[in-house]
């Protein structure tokens, strides 16, 4: 799994510039978990990894179901946003602009786009959407 984030994480950060991005980072990511999901099941996360084993006795299992809904939402309302923002400035819905940091180190030079930010957005919205739908199926 940590190889698998690191290559989703690669494909979401060039995607700016080259093919790639938030959705095929995002459907890396999503993958990656359905891989812990055959293996270990969707139990082994819930109970073991972020030790809520005390919600399904109250009746509260699958509570991770609605943690993926709201990084849905939050994605969506991400990628929206990014979007209308350069209508506050009188440019055109989408549009992007880029700033180049200086004297970063390693890298010296960075260059920041806007689009980034819509990037994020979509990579919410498809691992969201995408491990609510694995979750809600494989639960059944």
């Amino acid at each position: 799994l940590p190889l698998v984030l690191v290559v989703a994480l690669g494909l979401f950060l060039q995607g700016h510039n080259l093919p790639g991005g938030g959705f095929i980072g995002g459907v890396l990511t999503a993958a990656g978990f359905a891989l812990v999901y055959i293996a270990y099941s969707i139990d082994f996360l819930e109970n073991d990894v972020l030790d809520r084993a005390g919600d399904a006795a109250a009746g509260l299992d699958r509570r991770i179901v609605a943690d993926y809904r709201l990084l849905f939402a939050a994605g969506l309302a991400l990628a929206a946003g990014s979007g209308l923002v350069p209508l506050l400035f009188g440019f055109p819905f989408l549009s992007q602009d880029y700033v180049v940091l200086h004297d970063v180190p390693i890298y010296h030079e960075i260059e920041l786009a806007s689009a980034l930010a819509f990037d994020l957005g979509v990579y919410c919205v498809v691992v969201g959407a995408l491990l609510s739908v694995l979750s809600v199926v494989g639960g059944e």
